[in-house]
């Protein structure tokens, strides 16, 4: 059977030793992400979407989906995981919505992949932009919902100033994806 994702193909996902390093190491790399960070207010803009990416096309759905809980749930237990090397204050505040919508992000992404939706540096580049722009869907409802943000205000401040940065990710992602992918075969070749 032909691996459908790039760490399956590169060190398997038979074991639950295995899935459990993956997830442990892909939570560890998304907080890595999230501190590099340009403060933005009240959203700030990190490298954590371009790591999600990354964790969702080359682990697949599942396992995806899985590491992103985990670093959730590692922001949950007060590990300084977040952006600004915050824990769990900002599963309530005004990102919250962006934080829980990671998860959906890996896992559309995974899918994507395991789908065969992307399958070269183009379509894994415009899945990337498609699966960022969803992201949007919860990261503004949350303000909208729960803080009663204006749709000018969350144009303005939780949308806009992101939206290059985001398919800037997606391109960035793709390359990544795709070396790895050349980088198998080329080692295999």
């Amino acid at each position: 059977m032909r691996a459908q994702v790039l760490t399956q193909a590169v060190i398997g996902h038979d074991t639950l030793t295995r899935k459990a390093g993956l997830v442990l190491g892909g939570s560890l790399f998304i907080a890595l992400a999230a501190q590099v960070s340009v403060p933005f207010f009240p959203v700030p803009l990190t490298l954590q979407t371009l790591a999600i990416l990354i964790v969702g096309l080359t682990f697949g759905a599942r396992l995806g989906a899985a590491t992103v809980l985990a670093y959730l749930a590692e922001g949950a237990m007060g590990l300084p995981v977040f952006a600004g090397a915050q824990s769990a204050a900002s599963l309530v505040g005004p990102t919250a919505g962006f934080l829980y919508g990671f998860v959906a992000m890996a896992w559309l992404a995974g899918l994507a992949v395991e789908r065969g939706v992307a399958r070269g540096v183009v379509s894994t580049a415009l899945v990337g932009i498609a699966v960022s722009a969803l992201l949007y869907i919860p990261g503004l409802a949350w303000p909208a919902l729960a803080m009663g943000k204006a749709l000018p205000d969350l144009w303005a401040y939780w949308m806009a100033p992101f939206l290059l940065g985001d398919v800037v990710k997606a391109v960035i992602a793709a390359m990544v994806v795709w070396g790895g992918w050349t980088a198998l075969k080329a080692r295999k070749g």
